[in-house]
């Protein structure tokens, strides 16, 4: 059987589609899946089962993307299409079934269950190997818990203030956890997080330096995720971390967190100064588990 999977170029967005590419692999086990997604999403699904191929969609004007794409998919027939961009490829290649997106109210991940009929959506996933685990084991303290910061986004409007990740920080911390800052690759992503490590100077500087599986399997170290709403926030959640994602002018209702243990921090009057450290320190201790107690917090 072989699944051609078409997701998004974006990172939230193709983490939250994991949930779904996790139903399929455990429902059909002796599949090939042959996954479409942005370069900057692809790490994502370096590591999932029976992968065949990852073919990365190159975004050019005019739509001139999709037919390089149809070139490549058209020459297979597939036993099942899934399109959670509700493009015309999944009915431009030949097809024994196809399911696209269908717009339904609520969550991003509602939605991505109703392409299946799936109530309820199946919350993300990620994939590691024991490879991602060395790697960032050698990286983080092997003797104190530590709480992962994550500065950075994709619009100034989307930032917390440092100050107020550094005060969340030390008032979680009681002195015990060590700060982790993380972000994406690249100089923007490095200039947006060098207020956040220069405040703090004791933090571990893990900007720029993981693939995505290595930062899922950092993530699920984590005894707390602090992050902007961001693909990083989505992929904290997936890997089990206790995460907090601080929304502002986004849509908290679409795009908060999705995972066991995870939750939206909602700016009041929809700007991110809205957001009071006192009002993620509570919600830190809210979402603790005593499987994962928070350096701060003694049961």
């Amino acid at each position: 059987m072989r699944i051609l999977f078409v997701t998004s170029n974006r990172l939230g967005d193709a983490v939250l589609s994991t949930g779904l590419l996790d139903r399929l692999i455990r429902t059909h086990p002796d599949a090939r899946f042959t996954v479409v997604c942005g370069a900057v999403a692809a790490g994502v699904f370096e590591r999932m089962p029976n992968l065949e191929r990852i073919i990365v969609l190159t975004k050019r004007p005019f739509g001139k993307h999709w037919l390089p794409l149809w070139a490549a998919t058209v020459t297979t027939w597939w036993d099942l299409v899934v399109d959670i961009r509700g493009s015309a490829l999944s009915w431009l290649v030949p097809a024994r079934r196809r399911a696209t997106m269908r717009r339904v109210p609520g969550h991003k991940t509602a939605q991505l269950g109703a392409i299946l009929g799936l109530t309820p959506p199946p919350l993300p996933v990620v994939w590691t190997a024991p490879a991602d685990h060395a790697r960032v084991a050698a990286l983080l303290p092997a003797d104190r818990p530590f709480i992962a910061l994550a500065p950075t986004a994709n619009w100034l409007p989307k930032i917390w203030p440092v100050e107020r990740f550094v005060a969340a920080f030390e008032a979680l911390s009681a002195g015990n956890a060590v700060p982790v800052v993380i972000a994406g690759p690249g100089p923007t992503e490095r200039a947006m997080a060098a207020p956040l490590l220069a405040a703090l100077p004791g933090a571990i500087d893990l900007v720029g330096c993981l693939s995505l599986p290595e930062i899922a399997a950092c993530l699920s170290r984590a005894a707390l995720f602090i992050g902007n709403d961001s693909g990083l926030m989505h992929v904290a959640a997936a890997a089990g971390a206790p995460t907090l994602g601080l929304f502002g002018p986004t849509n908290p209702v679409e795009y908060g967190p999705a995972g066991v243990r995870a939750r939206a921090v909602i700016a009041s009057g929809g700007k991110m100064e809205d957001i009071t450290v006192q009002q993620v320190v509570d919600a830190a201790l809210e979402i603790q588990t005593p499987a994962r107690t928070m350096p701060g917090r003694r049961d």
